[in-house]
């Protein structure tokens, strides 16, 4: 028992406390299941891991595969989930243990859907080159989507600057335009993500038991970063576009990576469009400072254009507000509302159809009984 405890924390295993009750959490109602990390999310089923060298494939619950079946109620990579022994010695997922942190983004399409990215992770890496790349309202977007939900219980992020080593690259100025994050309490580092050296730097988050997922475009250097970070070449890498500097998916589904140090790493794809949900929450997620000023402005109301008394107007005026930043923030803050309005529509027809069902089965068991 102590040795499959000692694998499972190898992978980050989150239970504290004596080893006894790890497990009565763990495998309450399911006594004969035993707990798994997944590492790879395929269509039908998953790749799951028991230590840092002991994976199998798991099968998934046959309502996980109903069309309808809400996607965030999935099991998705770095969840923990029970598995069982099925039929023909294959392994099949019973259930998932309750998520400690997830990052999440409307996926794209008309109708309103949550697409998780990952689950139970502790630090989260912003990748972004110092390149054409380099987007300070895309790494505010970022942050909104990691930071503005789960308040003190969201996942510490980091922006991490690559190609430090790339001729045209100015780290400094970079530095300098992020320069405002430090006030929100989020690192900023630059790196050439080639060098050991250079990528030492992210070290502290990478301790043994700790859990960090990679986000950032195609190209940024994600993949290069985790070739690093292992101490080999893994991952497929690919140049990007002089004229754009964007780069190919090398990287084509997410997967959990255990690290020499202890630590678990998560790659992802590239992410061309990032949706939130309509859950965040601006002040949260990096706009406390606006949100803030806001609330002084005369009319409560204020769109932040032309009223009279507008003190977040006032501040860009008195280059006190970068007016990107405060433009960004108005975008984002529609479109937050925006999928507000399209989760409570969600919601509402959920809860309209139990209560249609409901009365249905009732007209049903008056009419023919209860079978």
């Amino acid at each position: 028992m102590n040795l499959e405890l000692d694998a499972l924390r190898a992978i980050g295993w989150p239970f504290s406390g004596p080893a006894e009750e790890r497990w009565a959490t763990a495998l309450a109602g399911h006594p004969s299941a035993r707990p798994a990390r997944v590492i790879e999310q395929h269509r039908s089923g998953y790749l799951v891991a028991t230590g840092p060298s002991q994976t199998l494939t798991a099968e998934s619950p046959p309502d996980w595969l109903r069309r309808r079946f809400p996607a965030q109620d999935r099991a998705a990579v770095g969840d923990w989930v029970l598995i069982e022994a099925g039929s023909g010695g294959r392994s099949r997922i019973v259930g998932i243990l309750p998520r400690r942190t997830t990052i999440k983004r409307a996926a794209a399409g008309e109708h309103y859907q949550q697409q998780l990215i990952a689950a139970n992770i502790d630090t989260v890496f912003v990748v972004c080159g110092l390149d054409a790349d380099f987007n300070p309202r895309r790494i505010e977007r970022y942050l909104l989507l990691i930071r503005g939900v789960g308040g003190e219980d969201a996942p510490e992020a980091v922006v991490v600057l690559t190609k430090a080593d790339k001729d045209g690259c100015d780290a400094t100025a970079a530095l300098a335009a992020l320069a405002g994050l430090a006030a929100q309490g989020i690192a900023v580092v630059a790196v050439n993500a080639k060098a050991l050296t250079d990528v030492a730097a992210l070290d502290r988050w990478l301790r043994p038991g700790r859990t960090a997922v990679l986000v950032g475009s195609s190209g940024a250097g994600k993949s290069t970063l985790t070739n690093t970070l292992l101490g080999e070449e893994r991952l497929k890498t690919g140049a990007v576009r002089e004229s754009d500097a964007r780069g190919r998916h090398t990287t084509t589904a997410r997967s959990l990576i255990p690290l020499p140090s202890g630590a678990c790493l998560i790659d992802t794809p590239g992410m061309r469009e990032l949706k939130p949900t309509g859950e965040e929450d601006l002040a949260e997620g990096g706009f406390a400072d606006i949100e803030a000023l806001a609330a002084e402005c005369k009319f409560r109301d204020c769109r932040h254009a032309r009223e009279p008394g507008c003190a977040v107007r006032a501040a860009v005026e008195a280059n006190a507000l970068d007016a990107g930043r405060v433009a960004n923030y108005l975008k984002l803050r529609d479109e937050v509302a925006g999928a507000a309005n399209q989760l409570a529509t969600r919601l509402a027809q959920k809860a309209d159809a139990r209560v249609q069902n409901k009365a249905l089965n009732k007209r049903l068991d008056e009419k023919y009984g209860k079978h």
